[in-house]
């Protein structure tokens, strides 16, 4: 399966459109440790590109570290989804197993539980440790994929989404080799040429013999610690044992049947992409643009506030109270800043988002 897809650049930011209207910034995270980097045979960045749209392999399971600092307070992770949305903010541990294009499995890992996903075939299960709750769908016969969470879990996944933007507004080079996870890397590195884009760059490690990315790491500012990082710590190409993608019920576990909707369980609605066709009666987040500059807009009551036992969610309305006012020829509201983010919550009860300046939002609030 090729790596490079068609789904829109850094489609991993799009989840933040439920915690972006809050203020504070993340605590500084530190890159993952630093190996000696290795001698390599001369690659360019063509032959690199090749590579992971070539790539095969059989199986592989792995440990994988992820940190995000997004310039969000802790707060966010009560305003995301539980899951995947969750690795938004803070570090996260994770397990991973695929075996084919029909068995995936991911372990979200924490101190207060853990979170599996698994694909078996046309079962599709999400568990749920410290509540102790399953949710279980069958997908319909030839449906080959069930979607994968919305936010990446994996290097590969992460960079697949930002290849999408390898297009004219981007600068495509070969950055220093690495070793990653005891395996030796080149390095890829994608700079948006788009003036509007807060990203400055985005590094992958690319396995030097599997082809495979081991490292996705996106930097908002030169220099700067990455802002969201994902890496494997551990991995291994060998086929996992068929039992690891069997999900066996622990006692007392309630279990739900759902309906196949065409998404995992727990995975919100999709925004509608640039270019596809909509009923405008029927609401919902849409992406506004392409490539780098592309930003989120949703109504504020199509945003989700889920709740949780653990804690209150927080008034979205007072949280937004504290932002800077701002106003122009586009009306007026409330702006967030972070160094890869920007939120305008305008008064008329839009959200808008997008890892870009505010100019940026404030011509789609125009329009």
């Amino acid at each position: 399966m090729s790596v490079l897809t068609s789904r829109p650049a850094l489609r991993w930011l799009v989840p933040v459109a439920a915690v972006v209207t809050v203020i504070g910034g993340g605590a500084a995270l530190g890159r993952f440790a630093a190996e000696a980097e290795p001698s390599l045979p001369p690659r360019s960045a063509a032959q690199l590109l090749v590579d992971l749209q070539t790539a095969r392999f059989e199986g592989l399971s792995g440990t994988v570290v992820q940190r995000a600092d997004l310039g969000l307070p802790p707060i966010a992770g009560l305003l995301a989804e539980d899951g995947p949305a969750s690795l938004l903010t803070g570090s996260h541990t994770l397990r991973v197993w695929h075996s084919g294009p029909d068995q995936q499995r991911v372990a979200f890992v924490d101190t207060l539980g853990q979170q599996d996903y698994i694909r078996n075939g046309r079962d599709v299960w999400l568990w749920n440790s410290q509540t102790n709750t399953a949710t279980h769908r069958v997908l319909p016969g030839g449906k080959e994929v069930a979607n994968p969470p919305e936010v990446p879990v994996t290097p590969r996944e992460a960079a697949a989404q930002a290849l999408a933007a390898v297009d004219p507004t981007t600068e495509v080079s070969v950055g220093r080799s690495a070793t990653v996870a005891g395996r030796d890397a080149y390095e890829l590195v994608l700079e948006p040429r788009d003036a509007a884009s807060l990203v400055h760059q985005v590094r992958i490690a690319i396995d030097a013999t599997e082809h495979l990315p081991l490292r996705f790491e996106v930097f908002a500012e030169a220099g700067d610690p990455p802002a969201f990082e994902l890496a494997f710590t551990q991995i291994d190409y060998a086929r996992p044992d068929a039992d690891q993608f069997t999900f066996n019920p622990p006692p007392g576990v309630q279990i739900t049947e759902r309906q196949d909707d065409g998404k995992h369980p727990g995975q919100p609605p999709l925004p509608e992409q640039p270019g596809s066709t909509k009923d405008s009666e029927q609401p919902g987040p849409r992406t506004v643009g392409t490539s780098w500059a592309t930003v989120l807009v949703a109504e504020v009551g199509e945003v989700e506030r889920p709740t949780t036992a653990a804690e209150e969610v927080p008034d979205l309305d007072l949280l937004a109270g504290q932002l800077p006012a701002v106003q122009g020829d586009w009306g007026s509201g409330r702006l967030f800043r972070s160094a890869l983010l920007t939120a305008l919550l305008t008064d008329d009860g839009r959200l808008i988002v997008g890892a870009v300046s505010p100019e940026r939002l404030y011509e789609v609030a125009r329009g």
